[in-house]
């Protein structure tokens, strides 16, 4: 790569960030959107004096050959790196899976780097119409839901998930949310609460709770062959 991908931090190893198998983490630099329950916000400015240079990145994962089973590229928002789809295939080349965590912030860099990915985990952030009261940017909507249609037509294994914090959507916009995905073909959808330890905007409530959510958990569990609640 004639300029190295910029990581902003890394996970060694998780269980959690790609279904079913060990994998690392690379959280990517950089992010275009502004999600005001965003719990990284040190990663959405372009560069930091905190990044991993890439040859420690790849000296890492040169020892952990054989006993990591895949890397996942997160963020930040991966996909804006212009130097992404090269890094996906240096470290599939190394015999790892490659994993993609991405909201398809601009669509046409989602697709570049889509062929390298051999999972995604999607995060659909609203209603197209309602995204931009997440990500306060205009047209972000049109973005990731254009992009989720790049994600359905591809061969690339998927989960889509959705961040809540209860004072941004409510139970019945959640509802219409799990449809509209249904409607356009998704199978697997997640819902995880936001980690309000840390969010980007300050006025949300440190506590984000809902009572009386089994019907809702029923009524999306009827629509998805395979719905996840994650704690």
């Amino acid at each position: 790569m004639s300029r190295a991908l910029r990581v902003g931090g890394m996970v060694p190893l998780t269980t959690l960030d790609y279904p079913g198998k060990l994998a690392c983490v690379l959280f990517c630099q950089g992010c275009a959107w502004r999600c005001r329950y965003c719990h990284n916000p040190q990663l959405i400015a372009a560069r930091s004096c905190h990044e991993l240079a890439w040859e420690q990145v790849q000296a890492f994962l040169g020892r952990r050959i054989g006993l990591l089973d895949a890397v996942v590229f997160s963020g930040g928002e991966a996909t804006l790196q212009a130097q992404l789809p090269d890094a996906m295939a240096e470290v599939r080349q190394m015999g790892f899976s490659v994993g993609l965590h991405s909201a398809g912030i601009k669509p046409e860099a989602f697709a570049r780097a889509l062929p390298m990915a051999d999972w995604v985990g999607f995060d659909v952030k609203a209603l197209a119409e309602e995204c931009a009261l997440i990500t306060r940017v205009r047209g972000s909507g049109a973005a990731n839901w254009r992009s989720l249609e790049l994600l359905l037509a591809s061969d690339v294994d998927y989960e889509c998930r959705t961040t809540v914090h209860w004072q941004l959507i409510d139970p019945a916009r959640l509802l219409v949310l799990g449809q509209r995905l249904s409607e356009r073909g998704v199978k697997r959808f997640v819902v995880q609460p936001v980690r309000t330890a840390q969010m980007l905007d300050a006025s949300l409530a440190k506590v984000s709770t809902q009572n009386a959510l089994s019907a809702l958990w029923d009524s999306l569990g009827e629509i998805f062959p395979e719905l996840e609640v994650r704690s």
